[in-house]
This record gives C-alpha cells, sequence and structure tokens, in this order.
C-alpha cells in the first residue's frame, strides 16, 4: 500500500516519512484545497525527500476556489510548472475544467506537454465535473497518458465511506488504464476499510500518516 501524505509547506515531512509517509503532496493553503507552494518550500522538500527516496507530488494551482483558469492565471500554472519540474519534482497534481462541467481541454493539453516525463495526477477538480461525464473524463485523462485521478467519489463535504460505490464504479471502469486514487477523509484508522473496500495499492490523505 503506497500511503500518499499531504501536506502543507515542509514542516511536517521529516515527522511523516519517519512515520512511514511513502509519497508527499506538496502544496500550500490546505484550507483552500491546496495551492502552489514558494520556491523555497519546494527546494528543501524536494532535496530532502530525494535523500530519502521518496518521491514528492507537487501543486500546481494558482489560488483556491473553482478550477476555471483565466488565460493569466494559465500562464501562472505554466510557469510554476516549468520551475518544478526545473527542480527535480517527481510529479505535479493539477486539474483545469470549463464552465459546462468538462475538462479545459486546451489548458490541459498544454500543462501535460510541459509536464512530460513527470508523473502527473489529475486532482479533485475530478469531483466537479459533471457526474455524467466522469466516466468519460477517465477515458480522456488516459488517452492524455495522465498517471491517477485522485478523488473523494463525491463533494469534500460528503464521507468518503459513504462514496464507496462510486469509487468502485470508477476503479473497475478505469480497469487498470490509469490509478484512481481515493483522497479526502481517509485516515490511519479508515485506511483498512477503505483499502478493502476497493482494492486499492494507493491512498491519500492529510491524516494518513498521523
Amino acid at each position: 500500500m503506497i500511503k500518499e501524505v499531504c501536506v502543507e509547506n515542509f514542516t511536517n515531512v521529516p515527522e511523516y516519512i519517519a512515520k512511514g509517509a511513502d509519497r508527499i503532496e506538496l502544496c500550500d493553503n490546505l484550507a483552500v484545497g491546496g495551492t502552489t507552494v514558494s520556491h523555497g518550500v519546494a527546494v528543501e522538500t524536494i532535496h530532502y525527500c530525494q535523500g530519502k527516496n521518496i518521491k514528492v507530488m507537487s501543486m500546481v494551482r494558482p489560488r483556491g476556489g473553482n478550477f476555471i483558469y483565466s488565460k493569466e492565471e494559465l500562464e501562472i500554472m505554466k510557469q510554476d510548472l516549468v520551475h518544478l519540474k526545473e527542480l527535480g519534482t517527481d510529479g505535479v497534481v493539477l486539474g483545469c475544467l470549463n464552465d459546462s462541467g468538462w475538462i479545459d481541454e486546451e489548458a490541459m493539453t498544454t500543462l501535460l506537454k510541459l509536464a512530460k516525463g513527470l508523473e502527473v495526477t489529475f486532482h479533485m477538480a475530478f469531483d466537479h465535473i459533471s457526474p455524467g461525464n466522469q466516466l468519460k473524463a477517465i477515458d480522456w485523462l488516459v488517452e492524455q497518458g495522465v498517471n491517477r485521478i485522485l478523488t473523494h467519489g463525491g463533494l469534500l463535504d460528503t464521507n468518503i465511506e459513504d462514496n464507496l460505490v462510486r469509487l468502485k464504479e470508477y476503479i473497475d471502469y478505469a480497469d487498470g488504464r490509469i490509478i484512481i486514487l481515493p483522497g479526502g477523509g481517509i485516515t490511519n484508522k479508515n485506511l483498512h476499510l477503505i483499502a478493502s473496500a476497493l482494492n486499492i495499492r494507493e491512498a491519500h490523505g492529510t491524516k494518513i500518516g498521523d
């Protein structure tokens, strides 16, 4: 089981790795769901994790709120992605939507070209895609070579235990073509239950390493 711990800044990274975190998702501003960290935080975290042979997935998100980005915000994301790649991040975590409940294909295609050579996780923007489009979105992300989809199986104000049927639907539909990474409300207390119910090999959370 790969435990990906979502961390805010560098502060708790050494502690989480010591407790058995297998991968770090690095972001800032967890109160708004995570945004891109500063240069200094990225440098220190990537350097520290490389020394421990732990992969770092860096959030590329210019602000909280929705996942519909302006031309200027997309430009910020492009520059941040290139910067994080140069610093040696193992992967990036991102997601862009349009105002009709679908993936912003143009923005994503642009970012994915820049992310070539990195692992890519499409983050919980996935949960804001129209439910009727979500299985089709899995197909689109598979076609683009995205590695995994981070999803709560529903909006974040729901309990992840109540979303297991929907998560299983995603996993069955993905059929090994892309990793479905459950997250949001997974702790070391409910991890075993969720992992058994979904037969997953990776899980994500802020409290998964406590």
